[in-house]
């Protein structure tokens, strides 16, 4: 019988979650209640205690609680609270988590989810889940619900909503995956404007054996690469679209932050490296886009999207930064460049297409790499079939000399 772990401060919103416990129980499954609640008394009986809780990550929480401080308990909560879930989970105690929570509550809460292994069942349930959920959700499949209604109480309207969240997370645990697929998985990188390079190139690292994940280089995704590349699944890197590097150098909307193309290193990974889409850096609404780029080459790719050309000297520090990250790949690593072009609008012909620019980034690239990292200059640009050959071929070529088998 699936254990459901309901976790929240029940102290302050202990009966909420002991309606959803109940909810629980009642399509058949057990719930234990965790608290992590800092304030008062929990307001029903608990499963885990929050002392058990803070003793998870070796915290006095009588210390804590004598100061008074509610961020620093908070803090704490959310420190401990992972290390315990993920214990938990590990231990095969748990099957899935759900949670209730306003801004504390679901700062602990997400903090633990994140915590536990993608594919695995977790629910928030917030006042939070309509704003920006990017710092609850992090890299991980957190579902966010939306409370309506403050996790003050038990009303006509929040009972629903709980009873409604009972009943998904159950689901959720109750949801077999599909058998797990035994391939050796490439992760590769991807944007609307190289699309149809990886497109291409998947089907041939299919048809030698790999699965291939496809992540989109719009931050969150390239976080989500990267993670995925430290969680040892991965076993090469297709990295065709490096763009959020562009936006975290020019202060785009995009930016998967300094640590984009760190984890290959960190994992001795074969790799493919592109300097795919460095031609751009991506901003919202065109009246989004900051009064110091107001001369600058300008490409509305839909109302939400403007993109900017990056500039030769921009272009040039882009590789340099490509080259100071690939020359710290331990395992065999090829860099290849389309001579013709970075993104679909980069092509010649097109409106974003600067030969200029694209060499300024080429040059510094080639420079700075050591003499270890293969380069290959392919003159076709990166959306054409033989440059996605090239790709596939090179890290087929490279996932072989990492295993030490023949060409």
């Amino acid at each position: 019988m699936p254990t459901i772990a309901v976790l929240g401060t029940l102290d302050s919103k202990g009966h909420e979650h002991a309606f959803v416990a109940q909810r629980i129980r009642e399509r058949g499954h057990q719930a234990l209640l965790v608290d992590v609640g800092t304030s008062e008394e929990p307001q029903v009986p608990v499963d885990i205690t929050r002392e058990q809780v803070a003793q998870a990550a070796n915290l006095e929480l009588a210390a804590l609680l004598e100061r008074h401080d509610r961020g620093e308990c908070v803090a704490a909560m959310a420190l401990a609270a992972p290390i315990l879930l993920q214990r938990l989970q590990q231990e095969g105690r748990i099957q899935g988590v759900v949670s209730l929570g306003g801004g504390g509550g679901t700062a602990i809460a997400t903090a633990a989810m994140r915590a536990l292994p993608i594919g695995f069942p977790k629910l928030m349930v917030s006042t939070l889940a309509s704003g920006n959920t990017a710092p609850y959700l992090g890299t991980k499949d957190i579902t966010m619900m939306p409370s309506i209604v403050d996790v003050a109480g038990l009303n006509r309207v929040s009972k629903t909503i709980f009873a409604r969240a009972a009943g998904a997370i159950c689901g959720m645990v109750e949801a077999e995956p599909d058998a797990t697929d035994e391939r050796p998985i490439v992760a590769a990188s991807m944007f609307g404007n190289t699309t149809e390079c990886v497109n291409a190139a998947a089907p041939l690292l299919e048809a030698a054996g790999y699965e291939v994940l496809v992540f989109h280089s719009t931050g969150t995704g390239g976080r989500a690469l990267e993670s995925l590349i430290d969680s040892g699944l991965v076993a090469g890197v297709l990295d065709i679209t490096t763009t959020e590097w562009a936006d975290e150098l020019v202060g785009g909307v995009l930016s998967a932050g300094p640590g984009r193309l760190d984890a290959a290193a960190r994992a001795a990974l074969p790799a493919v490296v592109v300097p795919g889409c460095l031609d751009m850096v991506n901003f919202g609404e065109r009246d989004s886009v900051p009064a110091r780029f107001a001369d600058r080459l300008l490409y509305v790719h839909n109302p939400q999207v403007t993109l900017m050309r990056t500039s030769p000297e921009e272009c040039a520090k882009l590789g340099e930064i490509l080259a100071e990250k690939v020359n710290a790949y331990r395992a065999p690593v090829t860099v290849l460049l389309p001579e013709q072009g970075l993104s679909v609008i980069g092509a010649p012909g097109q409106c974003f297409h600067d030969p200029q620019a694209d060499a300024a980034l080429f040059d510094t690239l080639e420079r700075g790499l050591n003499s270890r990292v293969e380069v290959l200059s392919i003159p076709k640009s990166i959306n054409d079939p033989e440059f996605a050959r090239a790709c596939a071929e090179a890290l087929l070529a490279n996932l072989r000399a990492a295993t030490g088998q023949a060409g």
